[in-house]
């Protein structure tokens, strides 16, 4: 491996050679720093690079795998996380003004999980406020590496960016309407968004805590599937992750042989041509491989699309009740009026919105009866400019349907892995999503692996 190409390496082979001892963990993550200071002041993805805890953990790691102590694959491999999860004595300000002197007094539950499988801390990655959808007005936005004019999708826009562009070499996200798989697919990078409970949400600041997932983004299913090894699984400070043994993802061999693979068809209306010719041809890809696609039809959703804010808002505004609105004049725009909405909706509103999550719960688990997998789009549209996006929040109708390929699975609960499978013409990238039941996230690093194995879009990496 090359040292022009150490950026943009897997997790498996920088980890080889760090076991190997032919790079220094320290002299990894000051190359990863010199990157940082270099190409961060453009692109705004870290919010705090903790400079002295990285060389530090460095160094510790680098003397333990000296004394045979390695500890796994992500032992002295630098990474990043969302500034949502909690770091004892590091600001974590969930992309919030209000909250930039926060100290926290105890890490993520991820974050000690993190850090017990020997991996360095490089920072925080930048979001948008609250996780919500836009960026606060005193927060400079992260930069889509591949094109400055287009969206660097949210809310982990940090994360996406600083993967996409060889900041770090795998980060963390979370996703409540769509918060890892946006910026996956508009930055060009992989990320697994686990079943609802597989990730422990301790230390998490929330935005919607019955739709809030946590998972790894990183330039490959691979590496994603070993930072989600290394963080999923029970947690007693969170009596709500699951207690399903987390199995060893890269044990099971790259295959998508005798996949039952699900396509709806009328999904694909209101979607840019574009964006259809390169799904279907991820889906043929995975047939190439022995997959077999089956026409289906998904269960209704566009009342969780329409309803996500009336069922979210709430929530976020019991989150948010020590500072709102006693300090609304801090939060930005959008979010103030988001958490404003969320102060008067109705029980029966909010009741509503969660029957029909209920219904199409209900419908697709009993469709993934016929089939194992299922491939959507991630964005219907092509051309996501910041303008673009910035009139999206005042139109709900359009917000709506933009969010119609992503909320629908928080709702449900169930796992997506998101990879690139085109371009636009403008040079920005294309993502698609597999979807799986409860648990399967194995099943979907398989295919993903698969997928990776035997194309290159993911291998290919912004000018920066």
């Amino acid at each position: 491996m090359a040292d022009v190409d150490l950026w943009y390496a897997g997790i498996s082979e920088v980890a080889d050679r760090l076991a190997r001892r032919e790079l220094s963990p320290v002299e990894l993550t000051r190359a990863m720093l010199d990157r940082i200071a270099a190409l961060d002041p453009k692109l705004h993805a870290y919010a705090t690079v903790t400079t002295e805890v990285a060389l530090e953990q460095a160094k510790a790691a680098e003397a333990e795998i000296a004394r045979g102590e390695r500890r796994g694959p992500l032992h002295g491999v630098p990474i990043a996380v969302k500034d949502l999860c909690y770091t004892c004595g590091i600001p974590t300000a969930a992309g919030m003004p209000i909250h930039a002197g926060f100290l926290p007094e105890h890490d993520a539950t991820v974050v000690t999980r993190l850090r017990e499988a020997g991996a360095v801390l490089l920072g925080k990655l930048q979001l948008t406020e609250g996780a919500m959808a836009d960026h606060h007005p005193d927060v400079t936005p992260p930069v889509n590496p591949w094109n400055a004019s287009h969206w660097a999708g949210a809310s982990s826009s940090g994360s996406g960016v600083a993967t996409a562009a060889g900041l770090c070499f795998a980060s963390l996200g979370s996703d409540t309407g769509g918060s890892i798989r946006f910026p996956s697919a508009m930055n060009g990078v992989t990320g697994i968004k686990p079943t609802w409970g597989r990730v422990s949400r301790h230390g998490i600041f929330p935005l919607g805590p019955t739709l809030d997932h946590v998972g790894p983004m990183a330039r490959s299913a691979e590496d994603a599937a070993i930072v989600l090894g290394a963080i999923a699984g029970a947690d007693a400070s969170d009596p709500t992750a699951l207690a399903a043994p987390v199995p060893d993802y890269l044990a099971l061999a790259p295959e998508v042989r005798g996949v039952r693979i699900g396509v709806d068809d009328a999904s694909f209306a209101r979607v840019a041509p574009e964006v259809e010719g390169a799904v279907r041809g991820a889906v043929r890809e995975l047939e190439r491989l022995g997959g077999r696609a089956f026409a289906v039809r998904l269960p209704p959703s566009e009342a969780l699309a329409r309803g996500f804010v009336a069922y979210c808002a709430p929530e976020a505004a019991l989150a948010h009740a020590e500072t709102f609105p006693s300090r609304a004049a801090e939060y930005g725009p959008n979010m103030r009026a988001f958490l404003d909405v969320g102060r008067m909706i109705t029980g029966m509103q909010r009741a509503e919105v969660d029957f029909a999550s209920r219904q199409f719960s209900g419908a697709l688990a009993a469709l993934f009866e016929r089939v194992d997998l299922i491939a959507v789009p991630v964005v219907s549209a092509i051309g996501m400019t910041l303008d673009r996006i910035a009139a999206l929040a005042g139109d709900a109708d359009s917000f709506a349907e933009f969010l119609r390929f992503t909320a629908p699975f928080d709702f449900s609960g169930s796992p997506t892995i998101t990879m690139p499978c085109g371009f636009e013409p403008d040079g920005v990238p294309i993502g698609f999503q597999l979807v799986g039941p409860h648990l399967a996230e194995d099943r979907l690093i398989a295919a993903g692996r698969a997928f990776q194995a035997a194309t290159d879009w993911h291998r290919r990496h912004p000018s920066v």
